[in-house]
């Protein structure tokens, strides 16, 4: 059932890119809602298996409905979205991509494979169907400089891929222009830790956000919380500097919000923490990988900010 929010934005509203002069077509207060209405990340130009890959206009790839700015943001505060609800359509498709992933050498490709998602399932084929996991890949604000498609992941959020980004969660973006500017799209109905090949199930569909603002405070990168953890996230070329930069992030925000010394957060994120990765799809050439940090919420550290 849909929440009752108190804006709608239609799917043809969308960018393609996030920069610093994003104008918004829509502007709210802290704590309202909107629905946007999402494309898939092919924007409807594969429908069938027998569209593929190599025959679209990659132009238009990943965009995202929006932006909508909140007013009193500010540089300075952290933009919180949090995700009430991710309604995908009853289809969905996934790619292979030549010169894209992990398997590439080892299969056919451009290959185009077609998912009938219904009833909380994904099924694949006759034999293979899979829970739905409904999530938000395209999440992000505006910059403070450079101009990124919507493929890339950065500060501000963008391709940021992470399957965690479903109903419930909770995303805290650092604020570089003034009211935020929040684009959300490229909703996948199930998608895999590393999304090897590139793609998930990508699908069309509709999210439901609500408003927020935490004043005066703010990560390098976005933050999600879920119920149970929070979540620093990074992106660099490679894992490895991702991982690097992800524990960076998790040490500072224990250092400076909940009085961990540095040599304490460090043993801490070894020892009770999980690293992971959003997405690693590799060979994909100016794409970065994305890596996160699993924080257990506890006394010592509730929440990405302290209370």
């Amino acid at each position: 059932m849909a929440v009752a929010t108190q804006h709608r934005l239609s799917r043809d509203q969308v960018i393609w890119s996030f920069g610093p002069h994003l104008e918004p077509v829509l502007e709210v207060d802290p704590g309202e809602t909107v629905t946007f209405e999402t494309n898939d990340c092919f924007t409807g130009q594969i429908r069938s298996e027998d569209d593929l890959v190599t025959g679209i206009d990659m132009a238009r790839i990943n965009s995202a409905t929006g932006p909508v700015a909140v007013r009193g943001a500010e540089p300075g505060d952290s933009l919180v979205v949090e995700i009430l609800d991710v309604r995908p359509i009853e289809w969905g498709v996934a790619t292979l991509i030549p010169g894209f992933g992990q398997l590439i050498d080892q299969v056919r490709s451009p290959v185009t494979r077609l998912f009938e998602v219904r009833d909380g399932l994904v099924r694949m084929n006759e034999r293979v169907a899979f829970p739905a996991r409904p999530m938000v890949g395209v999440v992000g604000v505006a910059t403070d400089g450079e101009e990124l498609s919507n493929g890339l992941a950065g500060r501000h959020g963008g391709n940021l891929d992470d399957h965690l980004h479903g109903k419930g969660a909770r995303i805290y973006f650092p604020v570089r222009q003034p009211g935020g500017l929040f684009a959300v799209g490229d909703m996948h109905a199930s998608m895999g830790d590393g999304e090897i090949c590139f793609t998930g199930v990508e699908i069309a569909g509709e999210v439901d956000i609500r408003f927020d603002l935490l004043k005066g405070r703010h990560a390098t990168w976005p933050v999600t919380e879920l119920a149970d953890r929070w979540v620093p996230h990074a992106t660099a070329p490679d894992y490895a500097e991702a991982l690097r930069l992800v524990a960076e992030e998790a040490a500072r925000l224990l250092v400076d919000e909940h009085g961990f010394t540095m040599e304490d957060a460090f043993v801490f994120l070894s020892v009770a923490c999980d690293a992971g990765v959003a997405q690693a799809c590799k060979p994909a050439e100016g794409f970065g990988t994305i890596a996160r940090f699993g924080i257990p919420k506890l006394d010592a550290c509730p929440a990405p900010f302290r209370p």
